[in-house]
C-alpha cells in the first residue's frame, strides 16, 4: 500500500492529538502516547525526514519508561510499604524524557520548517 501525502499529514496530525492528549493524564494515557509517538515517527519515517531518529529515540525511551511503569505497579509499586526502594523509579524516568523530548522535537521541527518557508 503506497501511502500519499495526504494521509501522511493524516498520521502525523493524529500522532501529534494522541502525544499531548495522552498528557492530560499520563498514567491511563501511556498508552496514547505511545501510539502517537509511534505515528509520528512512522509518518516521518516514510517522509524521510531527518528528525525521524530524533523521534524514534524518544519513541523507544517512552515504550521503555512505560513498559516498567506498569511493570512496577504489577508488583504492588515501590517505596512505602513494597518490597522495592525508591531507587527503582527511576527506571520509569525514560518516559517522561522521551516525551519532553518528542515536544522539542516537534518545536524545533516547525521552526526550521517555518524558517525555511520565508
Amino acid at each position: 500500500m503506497k501511502i500519499t501525502p495526504h494521509l501522511n499529514r493524516i498520521i502525523f496530525s493524529a500522532g501529534i492529538v494522541m502525544l499531548i492528549g495522552g498528557f492530560i493524564d499520563p498514567l491511563e494515557g501511556s498508552l496514547v502516547i505511545i501510539l502517537g509517538s509511534i505515528l509520528i515517527t512512522l509518518s516521518l519515517h516514510l517522509k524521510k525526514d531527518s528528525f525521524s531518529k530524533g523521534f524514534l529515540m524518544a519513541s523507544l525511551l517512552i515504550v521503555f519508561g512505560v513498559f516498567f511503569m506498569f511493570y512496577f505497579s504489577s508488583l504492588g509499586g515501590f517505596g512505602g510499604n513494597s518490597q522495592l526502594s525508591w531507587w527503582w523509579g527511576t527506571l520509569i524516568l525514560p518516559y517522561p524524557a522521551g516525551w519532553l523530548l518528542s515536544i522539542v522535537l516537534l518545536l524545533v521541527r516547525f521552526l526550521k520548517q517555518k524558517k525555511a518557508r520565508s
